[in-house]
């Protein structure tokens, strides 16, 4: 009875709905974090009755008989639409103001020397005044404050300059930041930590100017939150729920038939 494995199938299939929609609640609070979303598919279909064929010598079937024999999941697939601002007022908590939900991100240098990408803009100094991020990953390019610095200005177009105590009225550039777009940034590999990895699917980063040639500007003393809509998660959950409910009673229902016809008597 094809239905058993039809409906485990969808019971699969739920399951990872549901696993996808409980990160997604779990990370609400995340800075910089994207949601995602399960694509699926239906699976091969048993032909019992091809359409077009045959029915008399002068006639074809014009509908055909075909049953479905389930579903799988194809994608996990990352939403990249900007998250709320938080306003912090912190001077090294940064934003992309990528409005358009293009995926601009911070590049960061992890401890071995690979180049890793987050939307995570706070930032913040280790002991030896480099920007780096909670995990101790270097801004790239690296940037490093000095020990007298009073104020730290950022501007729209990532010009990083510090006020010192010697000199405050004269501010010191200490750098400029990058931020790198992919041309598909839903095939970026997650790493957790609040970081991607550029994949094949993804394609090369292009690194730019923020505010400079379409580059998105840079705001300073802002974070964006996490872009997952907990109502609309909590609506999905529902489904999700129905949904692996109604297959479970599909194998039910099938076991009850399978039971009644085991015991039919002449």
């Amino acid at each position: 009875m094809q239905s058993l494995y039809t409906a485990a199938t969808g019971m699969l299939a739920q399951q990872m709905n549901i696993d996808v929609i409980s990160n997604n609640l779990a990370n609400v609070n995340t800075n910089g974090f994207k949601k995602q979303r399960v694509d699926f598919q239906d699976l091969l279909y048993l032909n019992v009755k091809p359409a077009g064929a045959p029915a008399t010598r002068d006639t074809t079937v014009p509908v055909g008989i075909q049953v479905g024999e389930g579903v799988k999941p194809v994608s996990t697939t990352r939403i990249f639409t900007q998250g709320p601002v938080q306003t912090t007022n912190n001077p090294l908590d940064l934003m992309i103001e990528d409005s358009n939900g293009a995926g601009y991100f911070f590049k960061v240098t992890r401890a071995d020397g690979e180049t890793v990408y987050t939307k995570d803009g706070s930032f913040r100094q280790d002991g030896q005044g480099n920007v780096v991020t909670a995990d101790g990953y270097m801004l790239d390019p690296q940037i490093q404050i000095p020990p007298d610095t009073q104020t730290i200005t950022v501007t729209a177009d990532g010009h990083i300059q510090a006020a010192l105590a010697t000199n405050p009225n004269t501010p010191v550039d200490l750098g400029q930041l990058e931020v790198s777009h992919f041309v598909n940034p839903a095939g970026l590999e997650a790493l957790g930590h609040n970081v991607f990895r550029a994949t094949v699917a993804s394609g090369d980063p292009i690194d730019g100017q923020p505010g400079v040639d379409g580059y998105p500007p840079i705001q300073q003393g802002a974070l964006e939150t996490s872009n997952v809509d907990v109502v609309d998660e909590m609506v999905k959950m529902i489904v999700a729920q129905r949904s692996y409910e109604l297959n479970s009673r599909a194998v039910q229902t099938s076991d009850d038939m399978l039971s009644a016809a085991s015991t039919m008597k002449r």
